[in-house]
């Protein structure tokens, strides 16, 4: 189904973008989305992301901390446009106890490179409360890592709980559930290239 909506405002990096586009909806599993970001404005942002880690990054040859496993669409379009010379590993977070998240990081798994005086940026698809991100820093800086930096393509400020400096914001984002561009409902949607967000129901 297709329908036209007002001028959608989405602040891209600091700057404001506008756009008239045509809204599709999606039904994935049980539940009906509604386009929210395209595809050409998660570029963009990403770019800008880039353009800013190229100059701040140069000369120090930083390992890219990609989580997994939302963040791995997003990392692989940053990643095409980082010209200075990194590393990149992939990590899992272990942070459950039974059927229920704890919100603490028992360990990283997949994490085989030294990183004692390295500048690690963390790759990350989505912040929302901060708790998992918060811990991760801890046990990063625990393994001696020269300096410590969060790249995140979402932020919802609304919903973060912890005091977090986050280096790299692509958007950010009303605290509402969404899907696409590696971000899933129940397993579904992360192949999108869009990002759409749930319609009320």
């Amino acid at each position: 189904m297709r329908f036209l909506q007002p001028p959608a405002i989405i602040e891209l990096a600091g700057n404001y973008f506008f756009s008239n586009i045509f809204m599709d909806t999606i039904t994935l599993k049980d539940r009906d989305f509604s386009l929210f970001i395209t595809a050409g404005d998660i570029d963009k942002a990403v770019t800008v992301m880039a353009q800013q880690m190229n100059h701040d990054l140069q000369g120090k040859h930083p390992i890219f901390l990609v989580i997994l496993s939302g963040a791995f669409v997003f990392a692989a379009d940053l990643l095409r446009k980082i010209k200075t010379d990194c590393d990149v590993t992939f990590v899992r977070l272990s942070s459950y106890s039974g059927t229920q998240s704890t919100e603490k990081i028992r360990e990283l798994l997949g994490l085989n490179e030294v990183l004692k005086d390295r500048t690690v940026v963390i790759v990350e698809d989505i912040i929302d409360t901060g708790h998992t991100m918060d811990d991760m820093i801890h046990k990063i800086r625990h393994l001696e890592a020269a300096e410590v930096k969060i790249a995140t393509f979402l932020l919802k400020p609304a919903a973060l709980r912890k005091d977090l400096k986050i280096h790299y914001v692509g958007m950010e984002i009303p605290n509402d559930f969404i899907v696409g561009y590696g971000l899933d409902y129940d397993g579904y949607g992360r192949n999108l290239p869009d990002i759409y967000k749930v319609v009320p129901e």
